[in-house]
């Protein structure tokens, strides 16, 4: 059964943001063959980790208000008590902060953590300096997100990598999101913070894999029992 969910979520469908990349990697693919026929095989090779690169499988959402998801793939590399960034506007109070970091093998379609309304999403030019976020984040550009939830407000922010620092967050001002809704997309990199109000406990480790749309990273309240699922 792992044999056969690790194909299905391989060839799934390609998000269309991909599009014009990997037309872009198969025609110059193409134009080295014509120079020296191995480049093409090598290009060829690299429009299929393109495609790969902009998979977009179907994940299985639990759905429960007291449960956060994680909104990327990746690994969850710093779970801290940190100052939200003031484009956030979540104040200055420190709250849980909670990161997955985005390899160029995970799937970089993003995933809403909770369900609520969104507030908006100001992007951060590249080369910004703002407090408290790590040194990669204030080299780059970022996409800052929040979402009113029944436990507060939510805070997500999309840093893009030092390769390409293309963001596409469709979210907008008073979209109301689903847990597990896709509402952007990171092109090449590299990792997704949430920032959680009281009350958040995590539920994963330092160095654990997370799942967009799937794994739990922090819950609200008491543990419960099973929760039911949404196909999304």
């Amino acid at each position: 059964m792992s044999l056969i969910n690790t194909v299905r979520n391989t060839l799934v469908p390609v998000h269309k943001e991909g599009y014009p990349f990997i037309a872009g990697f198969f025609v110059v693919s193409l134009v080295l063959g014509f120079l020296w026929e191995p480049l093409m095989w090598i290009g060829f090779i690299l429009t299929a980790w393109c495609a790969y690169f902009f998979h977009d499988p179907e994940r299985m959402t639990p759905l429960d208000d007291d449960l956060v998801i994680s909104p990327a793939d990746g690994r969850v590399s710093s779970i801290a008590m940190m100052t939200p960034p003031e484009e956030l506007g979540l104040g200055t109070v420190p709250m849980l902060r909670i990161t997955v970091f985005m390899n160029v093998f995970n799937c970089h379609v993003n995933r809403a953590p909770v369900r609520g309304q969104s507030a908006g999403s100001p992007t951060v030019p590249a080369n910004s300096s703002m407090p408290n976020w790590t040194r990669q984040a204030t080299r780059t550009s970022a996409t800052a997100w929040s979402s009113e939830t029944t436990h507060g407000e939510i805070g997500v922010v999309q840093i893009a990598g030092l390769v390409a620092r293309r963001i596409v967050c469709w979210s907008a001002p008073n979209d109301t999101l689903q847990a597990g809704e896709r509402f952007g997309l990171i092109r090449f990199g590299s990792r997704l913070d949430v920032f959680l109000p009281e009350g958040a406990e995590p539920r994963v480790s330092l160095g654990q894999t997370a799942i967009a749309g799937e794994t739990v990273l922090a819950e609200f309240g008491s543990a419960k029992g099973p929760v039911i699922s949404r196909r999304g």
